[in-house]
């Protein structure tokens, strides 16, 4: 089996309680999702029974994909999460390569695309208007909202630098201010007095059928997505072998929840036909309950909700190449924890660095980021069938919990991700041929770096043996 870390003195310290725990799988799953894809989804199927179909699905594949990395999670609560399970079931090579997709391209990538949706989001009320402004352009423009973006990455990377348990923290005490906020704007809608329930049976024009379906579905599991970045910080999470599993269960039910009855709120004062033209039905829908006061409530509740997401994203990503490094398979430097404030200081930097460097890249990185989606269920695809191998190679091995519905649950996920990846790589090979293969030779790229770490290992490992 491989080598298994544990947290030593001067180690990461382990001060997430079960409600930290929560806080950071509801918080990070709920970003601007909630408030954005619901016309896109209307727009694909054309009907609110099938938008809820789409929410119903994804809510239980995320729900299944949770029950099985709670397993994992209790199991092996370290640092790096799936890069931990796909190390010791699959052996260094695929670990190291879901570390390389992360640390390289979706991490940096994703914390790019939340503070650019917040600079975005802001930049819709009054007083936030210049953020659209270049600041300069020779040689070569850069905005103000680019500016607001690195500061929001900045900022949050700073709070994680000084402590876990003050990102976590923040996390808490903002994560229920979401969730309060989501319930107010659906006590709004359903209070609506022009509201009614036939907008329940109204359609709009859609692409409709199978393909109509997926995107839809797609559109519903990126609004859910987020819900394993607990994993990662593991070994930073108290009494793990409870905490992960509770907080999993529990907070993928809590956004499920809050989904379904904001999904509704909406519907219930907006035609179809209305939630498939708006790009933000949320907003839309405040601004006929309320006016125009809805629509700021609105913009106020996307920036706070991707505010936290870029917490909880920052604060995990930091943990795939820190582990990695642990291991000798990546720059050593990665591996060191702060001796004062007990967090990978130069793991959280250097993310932030590579964050910055795509805000201030004229690139297409959300086209980017789109790819990068395909990566992330491949991932999660291999992660969840670890659960078979630690079942087959470890049966003795402590559980604090097991899988409910084992082995048919991380089955039909695993069934269920195959069938999305393959949806997703033909849908990206058409819109984004390039694109698409030079992802795929990134990914391929990782193969060499990893020799080149495994062989500096070995011969480090050979150095010692011969000293001593």
């Amino acid at each position: 089996m491989a080598e298994v870390h544990k947290p030593v003195e001067h180690g990461l310290l382990r001060a997430l309680g079960v409600s930290h725990a929560t806080a950071i799988v509801v918080g990070t799953i709920i970003g601007s999702g909630i408030f954005r894809v619901p016309g896109s989804m209307m727009l694909a199927v054309g009907s609110a029974k099938y938008v809820y179909l789409a929410w119903f699905v994804g809510g239980v594949l995320s729900f299944f994909g949770a029950l099985t990395f709670a397993e994992l999670g209790a199991m092996r609560p370290q640092s790096g999460g799936e890069y931990v399970y796909i190390r010791d079931a699959y052996g260094p090579l695929p670990g190291f390569l879901y570390c390389w997709s992360w640390f390289a391209v979706a991490k940096p990538a994703s914390i790019a695309t939340v503070t650019t949706g917040l600079a975005d989001a802001l930049s819709a009320l009054p007083w936030f208007r210049f953020l659209a402004d270049p600041i300069f352009v020779q040689p070569f423009p850069v905005m103000w909202s680019q500016l607001v973006a690195i500061l929001a990455a900045v900022l949050i990377s700073g709070l994680n630098y000084v402590g876990i348990k003050r990102a976590g923290t923040f996390q808490l005490i903002f994560t229920i201010l979401k969730v309060a906020m989501l319930v107010g704007i659906a006590v709004v809608g359903f209070t609506y007095s022009a509201g009614t329930w036939a907008n329940f049976s109204t359609a709009s024009p859609a692409r409709g059928g199978f393909a109509g379906f997926m995107v839809a579905l797609v559109a519903a599991l990126w609004a859910y997505d987020g819900w394993n970045d607990l994993n990662m910080v593991g070994e930073e999470v108290k009494d793990p072998g409870r905490s992960i599993p509770i907080a999993l269960i529990a907070g993928v039910a809590i956004v499920g929840v809050l989904y379904v009855l904001m999904n509704a709120a909406i519907q219930y004062v907006l035609p179809a036909i209305d939630i498939a033209k708006s790009k933000s039905p949320a907003a839309t829908m405040m601004l006929v309950a309320v006016g125009a006061g809805g629509a700021a409530v609105i913009t106020a509740g996307i920036a706070l909700s991707m505010l936290v997401t870029l917490n909880g994203t920052i604060m995990s990503g930091a943990r795939i190449p820190f582990a990695a490094a642990r291991d000798g398979y990546f720059f050593k430097t990665l591996a060191g924890v702060h001796p004062r404030f007990r967090t990978p200081g130069a793991a959280i930097i250097v993310q932030l660095m590579l964050s910055v460097l795509l805000l201030l890249t004229p690139a297409r990185f959300i086209a980017f980021l789109g790819l990068a989606i395909f990566a992330e269920w491949l991932f999660y695809m291999i992660s969840t069938s670890t659960v078979f191998v630690f079942r087959r190679k470890e049966p003795d091995a402590p559980r604090p919990y097991k899988t409910w519905g084992y082995p048919v649950v991380p089955a039909l996920f695993i069934a269920a991700a195959a069938v999305l990846l393959v949806y997703t790589f033909a849908e990206n090979l058409r819109e984004e041929p390039v694109l698409t293969w030079v992802s795929v030779a990134f990914l391929a790229a990782g193969v060499p770096v990893f020799y080149h770490f495994a062989a500096k290992r070995k011969d480090g490992q050979k150095a010692v043996s011969t000293v001593e």
